[in-house]
């Protein structure tokens, strides 16, 4: 398998010690007055979601892991499992609640999604990273409402609540960031 050294770490870089796969989260190469460098970093684990410092030194390695990315299509929630189908082979997987908590608000039957496989087996999945959804339920105006200043709650058509200006009102279409979960523009 192949190896990644100190010197060529870096943010976003995906990394696997131990038999876990990590994403590198935050990286800071650190010069001592005394002593060798090393490389103070925050690794995400891609499995569970858990972040870690980890302080690499020089001659210390990791190893690539063996990941592999594939566009597939959410069909549904079975209620134990959101089941998704590969637009090639046409062959269904499920994932659990855990694997696509972070983003199932954001999901839409037929939407396309990238599921990242380690090993073969199906861990995590990634959103396009801005989606349009449509308002089904927010407060009406208020009086005294500009296109700047406050917000106000917003209910979207997969039930997540972001927030939204006072302007945006019920049925309107509005693009979300689905990585920061909030509120971009209305759509054009």
């Amino acid at each position: 398998m192949a190896t990644i050294s100190m010197s060529d770490l870096k943010k976003g870089l995906r990394i696997e010690l131990d038999g876990i796969p990590y994403r590198i989260t935050e990286y800071q190469h650190v010069k001592p007055g005394k002593g060798a460098a090393f490389v103070r970093t925050k690794i995400k684990s891609l499995i569970n979601g858990r972040v870690i410092e980890k302080t690499f030194h020089a001659g210390d390695k990791a190893e690539i892991p063996n990941l592999e990315q594939k566009t597939m299509q959410y069909l549904y929630n079975d209620g134990e499992f959101y089941q998704f189908m590969d637009t090639t082979s046409f062959e269904q997987i499920g994932l659990t609640e855990d694997q696509v908590a972070e983003v199932k608000g954001f999901m839409l039957e037929t939407m396309e999604v990238e599921i990242l496989f380690f090993n073969g087996k199906p861990i995590t999945l990634e959103l396009p990273q801005v989606v349009e959804l449509k308002i089904v339920d927010t407060p009406p105006d208020f009086k005294g409402d500009t296109s700047q200043g406050g917000k106000k709650p917003a209910t979207l058509e997969t039930g997540a609540v972001v927030n939204v200006p006072f302007h945006i009102l019920e049925g309107d279409v509005v693009r979300v960031d689905t990585k920061e979960g909030v509120y971009l523009e209305k759509a054009k």
